[in-house]
């Protein structure tokens, strides 16, 4: 054995560097920790709310588009339309009132003409009637009256039953173009050999685009339809006092004028008839 000069011991081995597990953090690729080969884990890009509407396909995506646009005008044309100012107002009311009670029939009728209001078309129809047909019992007078009067009560009623349509239409559309996208994916699915069923889980996300725009587009338009609704109601309901109302003027005058003529043919004068009423 070879030994040290100056004391005759052996030497020592040289002593080797072993790395500790903490130095060492092999990741997924097998590379240390925070090296060059670990795997940078990078955010996706999110799709835009437009990429994702885009997915459902244009053919049908189109049509509930336009169901949308329409939706919005009928909304804000009910808020400008539909309301008291439209069907009663005190204005009309008041001239009526006034008019009837000079029984100046024919001034009414004017002010019929130049109004647009609901109550204004009922009572223009019922002074209508009673002018072309003189010898016309008020019972007949007050049918005109309650017939115009339920027709344009359908009018209001109709006039918001176009949200109801695009609110109920809407899912259908978005429904179908769910059914056809499902097909199409299940048609994809069986003319690849080995498709997993990930693979399938985009066409059916796709699919499905449309059925939720069809819900985004019918739930607002439902509850803005059950709003204009209890308006419409409401509005009838005033429609139905004013109409009684003046139909109560018309009648109490149509009875004066009855009585009066009853009174001349009985040979009263015009100064006995006036001091009984």
């Amino acid at each position: 054995m070879a030994q040290d000069d100056k004391g005759g011991k052996s030497a020592a081995p040289p002593s080797i560097d072993i790395p500790s597990t903490a130095e060492i953090d092999p990741g997924t690729d097998g590379s240390p920790t925070g090296g060059p080969g670990e795997p940078a884990i990078a955010g996706e890009a999110k799709e835009s709310f437009l990429d994702i509407l885009m997915k459902g396909g244009p053919w049908l995506m189109i049509p509930l588009a336009a169901l949308s646009f329409i939706a919005v005008l009928l909304i804000f044309f009910y808020f400008l339309t539909i309301r008291q100012g439209t069907v009663v107002s005190n204005k009309f009311m008041n001239a009526a009132d006034a008019l009837i009670r000079k029984q100046d029939y024919l001034g009414l009728i004017a002010v019929c003409n130049r109004e647009n209001e609901c109550v204004a078309r009922i009572v223009y129809k019922t002074l209508d009637f009673a002018t072309k047909n003189p010898t016309a019992s008020f019972d007949e007078v007050r049918e005109v009256t309650e017939a115009e009067g339920t027709r344009q009560a359908a009018l209001l009623q109709g006039r918001i039953s176009y949200l109801n349509d695009i609110g109920r239409v809407a899912p259908m559309v978005g429904l179908l173009g769910t059914v056809i996208g499902m097909i199409q994916a299940f048609e994809d699915m069986g003319k690849s050999s080995g498709v997993q069923h990930m693979e399938l889980a985009p066409g059916v996300a796709q699919a499905l685009v449309t059925t939720a725009t069809g819900l985004f587009i019918g739930i607002p338009s439902l509850i803005f339809y059950s709003i204009f609704r209890g308006k419409v109601q409401k509005l009838i309901a005033e429609l139905e006092a004013a109409t009684t109302h003046i139909m109560a003027l018309l009648a109490a005058q149509y009875k004066r004028a009855n009585y009066r003529a009853s009174a001349r043919r009985e040979g009263s004068s015009d100064s006995e008839v006036a001091s009984t009423e």
